[in-house]
C-alpha cells in the first residue's frame, strides 16, 4: 500500500467496538488517514428506552476509560460527548466534524433498528459538508443480510444457516487486524483538547429508570459491577479460555464449574472481536468449523448462534419493536401476576435451581448459558408471564446485555421466536437442576440459607421456615402452558 494517505484528518467514531487491536474502522482510518482522533457519544436517555441498565453501562464506559488510555499511548485523542437521545448525535457529529475540520469519519456498523436509522441519518448529515462515512463490518463476521436462502430471504432457522454460512465463508480468513500505529506526538497536538472523557459513575447515576410498557420489578437492583473491564482483561480471559476450551463442550452445561468461557461482555462492549476468538477455536481445531475436537466444535457452533441473532435483526427487524416472530403468539393469554413477576425477579420462587439463577444474575451480573434457559422457560411456561418482561429484566441486570442475542434466547425460550423450542417443550427445573448440579454446589453458593440439606433435598426442600414454598406446580403448569399454545392453532 502507498504511503501516500486519503485523507488528511481522519475521525473514528467508537461504539461498542472498545478496543485497539482487530478494530476495522479503527485500522482502516489509520491506513488512511495522517492525523487520526476519535470519539465516542453517550445517549443516557435511548440507552434507558432501550433497557440498558446500569451494569452494562457501567461495563462500556469502563471499557472507554481504558481504551482512552490504550490510544492515548499512540497519541490519537478520545474525545467523550453526551446527549440524551440518537436523534441529537447526527448534528452534533456534523458540529465536532467542522470545528475539527475532520475529512472523513469511520465507524463499525451496528444492526438494530434505532442503530442502523441513527448511522444512516449521520450519513446524510455529513454528505450535506461532503465528508464521507464509512460503516465496516466488525460486530460480526459477515455482514448481516448477505447470507440467504435460495429464495432469498434471511435465514428463519439457525441449521441452514449455519451449513450456509460453512459452505460460503467456511475458508475466508477471518484473522484478527493490527493495532493502529502510534501518531507521531506533533500529530495529536493538531487536535484542541476541550473534551474530556466524564466518568463512569455520573453517567451512570445520570440514566432515568424508566420501566417502559413491560416494566422491571419494584426495587430493581441496578449497581455498578467490579468486572475487570477493558481490552486487556477480555485478551486474558481468552488466553485463559484457551487452556480449558478442549473440555469446553464436556463441561459447558454445569453452572457449578467454571466451563464456559465469560467472554459475554467483553463481546458485547467489543472489548474482544468475535474474529479473536473465531481465531482462537479455529487454531484448535485444525482449521475445521465442525468435527475434531468437541470443545472447539462446539464454541463454535455457539460463536455462529451469536451470529445467526445478529442477522436476525436485520433480516427481520419487527423483533427489534417488541413483536414476537411469530405473530399468532400475541394471543397467548400471559399471565399479569405481579406477584409471581416479583419473586422470579428476586429468586424467591421456591425453585431452588431457578432461585439460585436469579440470585447469580442480580448479585453478579451475569448467568450461566445453561439458567438462562431453565429461568427463561420457568417465567414464560410455568408462570405463563409475557416474554417481554422477562427480556427487559435481563437487559437491566446483565453485564453482557446485548438486544440480539437476548432476545433470540427469550423468543427461543417462550416459543415466539424464530427456530424456537416447539411450544410442548417445557424444561422440568428440577429434572435440569439434578441433572446440571447433581451435588447441589451452584444451589449451595448462592442460596446459603440450603447449605444445610442433603445433595438429595437441596433440588426440592423439604418445608423451611427460611425458604419459600413452590410459587407453581411444575407438573400442572406446564399443562396449562401447552394448552394455551395449542389453543392458538399453530
Amino acid at each position: 500500500m502507498s504511503d501516500q494517505k486519503a485523507y488528511k484528518r481522519g475521525l473514528v467514531w467508537l461504539r461498542n467496538d472498545l478496543r485497539v487491536h482487530d478494530n476495522t474502522a479503527l485500522y482502516r482510518a489509520d491506513r488512511g488517514c495522517e492525523a487520526l482522533a476519535a470519539v465516542y457519544i453517550a445517549c443516557p436517555e435511548t440507552w434507558a428506552s432501550h433497557g440498558d441498565g446500569d451494569n452494562v453501562v457501567a461495563m462500556r464506559l469502563r471499557s472507554l476509560q481504558v481504551m482512552q488510555d490504550a490510544l492515548a499511548k499512540k497519541h490519537i485523542s478520545l474525545y467523550f460527548l453526551e446527549v440524551p437521545t440518537f436523534d441529537r448525535v447526527p448534528e452534533l457529529l456534523k458540529q465536532l466534524v467542522e470545528k475539527l475540520e475532520v475529512e472523513a469519519l469511520f465507524a463499525n456498523a451496528e444492526y438494530p433498528v434505532n442503530e442502523l436509522e441513527r448511522d444512516q441519518a449521520v450519513r446524510a448529515a455529513l454528505r450535506t459538508i461532503r465528508v464521507p462515512v464509512e460503516y465496516s463490518t466488525d460486530r460480526t463476521l459477515i455482514p448481516p443480510g448477505s447470507l440467504a436462502t435460495n429464495s432469498g430471504d434471511g435465514f428463519k432457522v439457525f441449521t441452514p444457516f449455519k451449513r450456509a454460512f460453512i459452505a460460503r465463508h467456511g475458508d475466508e480468513n477471518f484473522a484478527p487486524l493490527p493495532a493502529p500505529s502510534a501518531r507521531p506526538q506533533a500529530h495529536r497536538d493538531q487536535w484542541p483538547e476541550w473534551i474530556a472523557l466524564a466518568s463512569e459513575n455520573n453517567l451512570v447515576r445520570s440514566i432515568p429508570k424508566t420501566v417502559g410498557d413491560y416494566g422491571v420489578a419494584p426495587g430493581g437492583r441496578g449497581r455498578v459491577l467490579q468486572w475487570h473491564a477493558g481490552e486487556p482483561a477480555g485478551r486474558k480471559l481468552l488466553q485463559d479460555f484457551e487452556a480449558r476450551l478442549p473440555d469446553y463442550e464436556a463441561c459447558r452445561d454445569f453452572p457449578a464449574i467454571n466451563g464456559t468461557s465469560r467472554l459475554s461482555p467483553y463481546l458485547n462492549c467489543g472489548a474482544v472481536s468475535v474474529r479473536q476468538c473465531v481465531q482462537l477455536a479455529l487454531e484448535e481445531n485444525g482449521g475445521r468449523w465442525v468435527g475434531r475436537g468437541e470443545g472447539a466444535s462446539s464454541w463454535l457452533n455457539e460463536l455462529i448462534w451469536r451470529e445467526f441473532y445478529q442477522h436476525l435483526v436485520v433480516n427481520y427487524p419487527k423483533v427489534c419493536r417488541n413483536k414476537p416472530f411469530k405473530p399468532e403468539t400475541e394471543r397467548v393469554p400471559w399471565s399479569r401476576s405481579e406477584k409471581d413477576f416479583k419473586a422470579w425477579c428476586d429468586g424467591e420462587t421456591g425453585v431452588p435451581i431457578v432461585d439460585a439463577a436469579m440470585a447469580q444474575l442480580n448479585q453478579t451480573g451475569w448467568m450461566h448459558n445453561r439458567l438462562r434457559m431453565v429461568v427463561a422457560s420457568f417465567l414464560t411456561k410455568n408462570l405463563l408471564i409475557d416474554w417481554r418482561r422477562g427480556e427487559r429484566y435481563f437487559m437491566q441486570q446483565l453485564v453482557d446485555a446485548d438486544f440480539a442475542a437476548n432476545n433470540g434466547g427469550w423468543q427461543w425460550a417462550a416459543s415466539t421466536g424464530t427456530d424456537a423450542a416447539p411450544y410442548f417443550r417445557v424444561f422440568n427445573p428440577y429434572s435440569q437442576s439434578k441433572r446440571f448440579d447433581a451435588e447441589g454446589k451452584f444451589i449451595h453458593r448462592f442460596l446459603p440459607q440450603l447449605r444445610g440439606l442433603s445433595a438429595k433435598d437441596i433440588h426440592c426442600p423439604p418445608p423451611l421456615e427460611s425458604y419459600p414454598l413452590p410459587i407453581c406446580n411444575v407438573t400442572e403448569s406446564r399443562k396449562r402452558a401447552i394448552e394455551a399454545f395449542a389453543n392458538l392453532k399453530l
